[in-house]
């Protein structure tokens, strides 16, 4: 009866979460991907493919979820990215060329609240289920100007929700094998866009629609395993997640309004030099060239197809790799600390910078903190505190003369993340 009432409560618990998260979601950034989802793995700069934590694994690898027992962990986190671009030169007016007033803006919205939950169950000693529910986020821009000669505020809002069940069985007493099904919800807005509507398949689906959604699914493979005693090694693939088309945008993105997620992978080892101490290092690869909307380039594009066929322009980004690293150390029963540190590349080439005033998504590091204090035997309250470093692009504007514009993009980001962990 007991086990029955505490997944009763959990299910509630993961039930309203999900409604909170369905207000909005914004994270640090590789890309528009978090770098890390759980207060653990913030703490560490995302890092922890290989180290089970808690029932948020499932966001980085689902098979070490076979190994942290039944709980419950909820997380929130104030996320604060600042944006900014800033255009140099006067428009030339020439006939087929197009550019915006120069200056610096900077974006609004500056604050979200993120929040995450988790569950899992261990059914016996090789098999648990659990669910985690997780977001991206941070391709959100807000100027409080007519950027593109359209309406003001210009600007994007991308919000990316993921629901991941997940199954995970001990193939040996410490290596496991998962996957998790991936339930996939996106909600978007464009303002301010109108200056393209000449080069739109379809216009009156372009800008300033409101929001719209869209339903998809994937799923992510992963495998554990302690190959040595002191070695853990984790690898997990994560599908394309196919979505449905944003109809309201059928004229800005490529095929249609499609925007599919981009399919990744990443590996990593824990390496246990003691008892307590864990070093972490994870490679990431993200595919962003998976999806049109977001990969096809602004040129030659715009000169050859509309907006909304599936060569229209995109934002142009590439693929990238992310280098996460990162230690936990645990050093009392009751407190473990954690650091991380990850370098990565950033999606935008200098020859997309105008675009890509509407999705700066430009970090290239992060440093974190963070601490696990337990309460007793079976609560824990977590924190980490991230800081996304200032990093700038610069480039020409395409549609203008040769040498007539520059435009460079900005951003840094911080981010402070509570959890809350209860053993069952």
């Amino acid at each position: 009866m007991k086990h029955i009432r505490n997944r009763h409560i959990s299910l509630n618990i993961l039930s309203i979460l999900v409604l909170l998260i369905f207000t909005g979601t914004a994270n640090a950034t590789n890309g528009y991907f978090s770098n890390g989802y759980s207060t653990e793995n913030k703490g560490m700069a995302g890092a922890g493919v290989a180290l089970p934590q808690g029932a948020l694994d499932a966001s980085l690898n689902p098979a070490t979820m076979a190994f942290v027992g039944n709980r419950i962990d909820l997380g929130v986190s104030i996320f604060n990215p600042n944006r900014q671009y800033k255009i140099s030169g006067n428009p030339s007016g020439f006939p087929g060329t197009f550019g915006p007033t120069p200056g610096t803006v900077k974006s609004d919205s500056r604050w979200f609240i993120v929040p995450s939950a988790g569950a899992n169950w261990q059914y016996d000693d090789k098999n648990s289920f659990g669910i985690s529910i997780y977001g991206n986020g941070g391709m959100n821009t807000d100027y409080d100007k007519k950027t593109f000669y359209g309406s003001s505020p210009t600007g994007v809002d991308l919000m990316q929700l993921f629901v991941a069940p997940t199954y995970a069985r001990k193939i040996a007493s410490k290596h496991a094998l998962a996957i998790s099904p991936i339930f996939a919800y996106q909600r978007f807005e464009a303002k301010g866009l109108q200056a393209f509507s000449a080069f739109s398949s379809s216009p009156d689906n372009l800008t300033n629609n409101g929001h719209d959604s869209s339903f998809g699914y994937g799923a992510k493979i992963g495998y554990m395993g302690e190959v040595l005693p002191y070695l853990n090694v984790g690898l997990v693939y994560q599908t394309k997640i196919y979505m449905s088309e944003f109809d309201e945008y059928k004229g800005l993105f490529a095929e249609k309004g499609d925007f599919d997620i981009p399919s990744t992978w990443t590996a990593g080892v824990a390496i246990k030099p003691m008892k307590d101490l864990v070093f972490l290092i994870d490679v990431q690869k993200i595919y962003y060239s998976d999806v049109k909307s977001v990969n096809n380039p602004l040129l030659p594009n715009i000169q050859k197809s509309l907006l909304g066929k599936d060569n229209g322009a995109g934002f142009g980004w590439d693929d990238i790799t992310v280098l996460k690293l990162g230690v936990q150390w645990k050093s009392s029963k009751d407190w473990t600390w954690r650091a991380g540190y990850s370098i990565g590349e950033q999606p935008i080439s200098d020859s997309e910078v105008l675009f890509n005033i509407l999705a700066p998504g430009i970090i290239k590091e992060h440093a974190s903190v963070g601490v696990t204090k337990a309460i007793g035997n079976n609560q824990e309250i977590k924190f980490a505190l991230m800081h996304a470093f200032s990093n700038s692009v610069k480039g020409p504007n395409k549609l203008e003369a040769p040498g007539q514009q520059t435009i460079e993009l900005k951003m840094n980001q911080w981010e402070f993340s509570i959890g809350y962990a209860w053993k069952f």
